[in-house]
This record gives C-alpha cells, sequence and structure tokens, in this order.
C-alpha cells in the first residue's frame, strides 16, 4: 500500500542517515515506531501524538507489556502538541513528520515551524505529505484526500514551503517524489528531508 511504500522510504532515510536516537511526531497507531523498534541502530524512539486514542492503540499494537524489557526500554511515547514548545522534544539526531502537516489549520503552521525547527533542532527533519496535484487520478475523488486535512499542497506549493523553512531555520532541504510518479500530476506524496547545517 501507498501507506507502508511511504513508511518503508522514510525509514530507510533515517537508517541511512545513521540517526540513533529518533523521533515520531504525530506517530499515531505506531506502526512507524515499530520498524524502528526492530532495528537496534535505533537506541531511542519517542512516539508523540496529540491524540490520547492513537497512543492507546500505538501501546496495543506494539503489546508494550510483552516486549522484552532491552526493546521496551528503547521506546517512550509521549502526549503532547506539536504547537507548543516541549522541552522534551530537543536533542534528537532526527525526527519524522509523516502525513501529519496537512491535519493542522495552516494559521498554526508557524507554530508547528518554531516548535521543530526552531526549538527541538533535530539533526534531521523527514516530513511527508499528499501531492495534490495527483487527487485527479483518484476516481471520483472532489476536494481533499481525508475529511481530516485542513490543506493539500502542489508541488510547488511544499517545495516553496521547504525551502522556507530551511532558509529561516539554518537546514538544507532536499525534495523527492513518494510513490509511483505520473508524468503529468507526479507522485501520491512528496518529501522533504530537512538537515540541519553546522554552525
Amino acid at each position: 500500500s501507498l501507506h507502508d511504500l511511504r513508511l518503508g522510504t522514510v525509514f530507510a532515510v533515517l537508517k541511512e542517515s545513521g540517526a540513533r536516537r529518533v523521533l515520531d511526531l504525530g506517530c499515531g497507531e505506531g506502526k512507524l515506531l515499530e520498524m524502528l523498534l526492530g532495528d537496534r541502530q535505533f537506541s531511542e524512539v519517542v512516539g508523540m501524538d496529540v491524540s490520547i486514542v492513537s497512543l492507546d492503540r500505538a501501546r496495543r499494537k506494539l503489546r508494550l507489556e510483552r516486549l522484552p524489557p532491552m526493546v521496551a526500554e528503547r521506546l517512550t511515547l509521549l502526549h503532547g502538541s506539536l504547537l507548543y514548545r516541549d522541552r522534551r522534544l530537543d536533542g534528537y539526531d532526527a525526527a519524522a513528520v509523516v502525513e501529519v502537516i496537512e491535519h493542522l489549520d495552516a494559521p498554526r503552521l508557524a507554530a508547528f515551524e518554531r516548535t521543530l525547527f526552531g526549538h527541538a533542532r533535530p539533526g534531521m527533519v523527514v516530513v511527508t505529505t499528499p501531492n495534490r496535484e495527483y487527487n485527479v487520478l483518484f476516481t471520483g475523488m472532489k476536494g481533499l484526500r481525508h475529511r481530516d486535512h485542513r490543506f493539500e499542497w502542489t508541488r510547488a506549493e511544499f517545495s516553496a514551503w521547504a525551502e522556507r523553512v530551511a532558509s529561516d531555520h539554518a537546514y538544507e532541504v532536499r525534495l523527492s517524489p513518494l510513490g509511483p510518479e505520473d508524468e503529468t500530476h507526479g507522485a501520491p506524496s512528496q518529501m522533504a528531508v530537512f538537515t540541519r547545517v553546522a554552525a
């Protein structure tokens, strides 16, 4: 599925970066957390979500109480919002923000940028979001892909946002398509990989 492909790609980027301490922000039900815990490179894995229900599902999915202590102690689940400064997020090698930003009200994006890129400042940030141009290829789709999406960006819009965030916060960024590409409309999803510029 597209979701699995997306997670697999994000996982590969995190792995290749050599990151050991990783945040999954907006972790939902924990699919990426499960992949990260399955690889010993990741010595500390933190999942954060604004939804208590999602965190409970993640706990069940990961069978937390049954995990071997050596695995369980690598995982922390946090209840929190990406819109407020949170010192618990400081000092990590990398953060994944997979299909999360489109659920934020557009005026709140600035707060998200400040929280993550201004305050927490992980070494790397991987952000994915739907590509609106691709929607015409989904049969019968009118409007946005999900009723909880507040916006969806074209490739140009995502690129402009990513370039601005990178230049505002001293990161470099590279963009890539996620999923099978259509010649005209691009891929269903898009990814930006931000790398902090050494001071």
